[in-house]
């Protein structure tokens, strides 16, 4: 019954509010910047991901999946990559389609469920010859990552040690609802606003006008979704995206080591994505619920957050055993 009591986790009055716990580490945590040296993958599809490296001269290494209009550059990005090359891991920190600065070729973008594009990166990396390889996921990302681990577990390499999500919308349905929500609008309109903007840059790389013709119906995100996520993915809309993407479907089939970290004070997952029954069936996933930690937030002073003391530390005692 692997579900972990989220005690370790104290912090301090103001990082209690969800909200102060999810901004204050988004927007103003200073992290030294990581000297990432940057592969370029060429994909089946004849489009592309980037994948920047941290490599400390391991024979281990950590493949980190960001969360929505994220990136290898983003604090929680940096601030776990550092923390694994001092634990002596590589990191191999992989942008999503669209995400790395450059405009993809293809109309397709990236998604809560494109294990394709995690299967090329965890592919390439166990390619360059690392005995142990482990996956770190972050809210979308960590969709990404148990999603990938469930679907076809046979189909996983054996290198795949372990894995560690967080704050992971388990139903993407049931987040996008609260994401939209007033309580939410300033994460919502932060989203939306760049996903507008790279929709228009995908037009203009395209060239093709009509491509970014159905923002005029978009006013939220779930209407995104309805109008560009499911179709450009092959999903008859919305609805049929989150259902056919959210990782709940496949818990149950997990079969490495996986610890979800999560706090329960998220201001952006709903109630569903706090999956207590399948941890306590499963032998393989772990959930961790801490009463605090906002959303990809788990802030602690000092260099090394909570999320990333735990990743390494969960990682580790899986490794060793």
């Amino acid at each position: 019954m692997p579900l972990i009591s989220g005690t370790g986790y104290h912090p301090g009055w103001l990082f209690r509010n969800a909200h102060a716990s999810t901004i204050i580490p988004s927007t103003w945590r200073k992290v030294p910047a990581v000297s990432y040296v940057r592969e370029r993958l060429e994909l089946p599809d004849g489009d592309f991901l980037d994948v920047d490296w941290s490599r400390c001269g391991a024979k281990r290494a950590v493949v980190l999946c960001h969360g929505l209009e994220g990136d290898a550059g983003r604090p929680y990005m940096q601030g776990m990559v550092q923390a694994f090359n001092a634990a002596g891991w590589d990191a191999a920190a992989m942008n999503f389609r669209g995400c790395s600065g450059h405009t993809n070729r293809l109309p397709r973008n990236y998604h809560s469920g494109a294990t394709d594009d995690l299967r090329e990166v965890v592919a390439a990396v166990q390619a360059a010859d690392y005995d142990e390889i482990v996956l770190v996921g972050f809210s979308l990302g960590g969709n990404l990552v148990l999603k990938y681990l469930g679907e076809d577990p046979v189909a996983v390499p054996g290198a795949v040690r372990a894995a560690v999500t967080l704050s992971v919308p388990v139903d993407l349905a049931g987040t996008a609802e609260a994401l939209i929500q007033p309580g939410n609008a300033v994460y919502h309109a932060r989203f939306l606003r760049k996903l507008r903007r790279k929709i228009r840059a995908k037009a203009v790389v395209l060239k093709d006008e009509s491509y970014a013709a159905p923002l005029a119906m978009v006013r939220n995100i779930v209407d995104f979704d309805d109008v560009f996520t499911g179709p450009l993915h092959g999903f008859a809309d919305g609805a049929d995206y989150y259902a056919r993407n959210s990782c709940q479907n496949w818990l149950a089939d997990i079969d490495v080591p996986t610890l979800l970290l999560t706090a329960g004070n998220d201001p952006i997952l709903s109630p569903s994505c706090y999956p207590r029954a399948a941890a306590s069936a499963s032998a393989k996933f772990y959930l961790e619920e801490t009463a605090w930690g906002g959303h990809v937030g788990f802030r602690l002073p000092g260099p090394r957050y909570y999320s990333e003391q735990r990743a390494v530390a969960f990682v580790e005692e899986t490794c060793r055993g």
